[in-house]
């Protein structure tokens, strides 16, 4: 039987390490099946490049810990008495003069506790290589993002159906966010972005109690469900009553940006590939000046991981890759448009998650 446990052992010899050492997050969760909460108290799980693993547990998390048949040893300690002399424990049970972490996800205290415990310590930002793990996703794991997808496109159709003239954002943010749980949502990927007329010209806008959406407003919608442990993230864009001319323009601009960045992806085309494709129309078009971002970026577990689509990331794609295609055009003070897809990377090219129409919309 395969040691669970292979992948982090030869990436911990390949960093030329002693261990990798994973904190609760999408890393831990993928490894384990089971997430835990992330707070003020340190968990820790450290895989030796040779060897038996073994972690740091919270005591009150111990009745969880056993649902993992974890063969490891286990040092756990309890708030009264706090975290130090269970990381002096690991360190005499387990010798290590370096260590790869998660520089993304790991704190600086349980950095710190680390160090304490093992005097000398080397610790290496791993998080690139660690991540890179979880580049090409499983089966499973697709099928969880189409579910997630499904969900979060049944929502949106719920949603749009019945926005009206006078409606705040925040109303309309709170509908979808209910259809998402009505659907099957197990969680939010994040937090929605429900945002019109001049709010929807800001790429991470939030919702405003006090604006009622009028005639001719460009309503842009970002958001996602989570489904086993998986994130969606979509755009679309709509218009609240017929839209003007300029943003007909927009629309159509966009969408030709968005089908570009679709025919540049397949296997052995690069991150920089597909971003060049995508901003090369919308640098040629007369709204260039509107360019506020790159084209998007990878997703899983977190909503935002690797590849990063964007220029100068000469990454190479391959197969079971997943991404968003995310072009946008914004004018401060006046409106924006986003339209995103999730992309699954296939041996003979791209095949998009996300099947929710793209053609100019009209609602209200």
């Amino acid at each position: 039987m395969r040691d669970i446990y292979t992948d982090f052992r030869d990436l911990a010899r390949r960093l030329d390490v002693d261990a990798v050492a994973l904190v609760p997050g999408p890393n831990f969760t993928r490894l384990m099946g089971k997430s835990f909460h992330t707070n003020e108290r340190p968990l820790v799980l450290v895989i030796p490049a040779e060897g038996a693993v073994a972690a740091v547990v919270p005591n009150l998390e111990l009745g969880s810990w056993a649902l993992l048949n974890f063969e490891g040893e286990v040092f756990d300690w309890r708030d009264q008495s706090g975290y130090s002399e269970a990381f002096a424990a690991l360190a005499a049970h387990l010798p290590l003069s370096s260590v790869a972490v998660e520089g993304q996800v790991m704190r600086v205290f349980v950095h710190h506790a680390l160090a304490a415990a093992y005097l000398g310590l080397r610790i290496v930002d791993g998080e690139k290589a660690i991540s890179a793990l979880r580049l090409c996703k499983t089966d499973a794991e697709i099928a969880a993002l189409e579910r997630a997808i499904g969900i979060s496109e049944a929502a949106l159709e719920d949603v749009l159906q019945s926005v009206h003239v006078g409606q705040t954002e925040k109303e309309v943010e709170g509908r979808l966010i209910q259809a998402l749980f009505a659907h099957g949502a197990e969680g939010l990927a994040f937090g929605p972005i429900v945002a019109a007329g001049d709010n929807s010209a800001r790429p991470h806008a939030l919702a405003r109690h006090d604006y009622k959406v009028q005639a001719g407003d460009a309503f842009l919608f970002d958001f996602g469900a989570m489904w086993g442990g998986l994130c969606a993230d979509i755009t679309r864009t709509v218009f609240v009553g017929d839209p003007s001319r300029e943003a007909e323009d927009v629309y159509a601009t966009v969408l030709a940006a968005n089908e570009a960045g679709h025919a540049a992806t397949r296997p052995g085309a690069s991150a920089h590939d597909v971003d060049d494709a995508v901003i090369s129309v919308l640098e040629a078009s007369p709204f260039a000046d509107r360019i506020r971002t790159k084209t998007g970026h990878g997703l899983g577990r977190e909503v935002h991981e690797a590849p990063y689509i964007m220029r100068g990331n000469h990454e190479i794609l391959t197969p079971r890759m997943v991404f968003t295609n995310e072009p946008g055009l914004y004018q401060i003070g006046n409106f924006g448009v986003r339209i995103e897809d999730d992309i699954l990377v296939t041996e003979g090219g791209s095949r998009s998650l996300t099947t929710f129409s793209k053609d100019l919309r009209v609602v209200g």
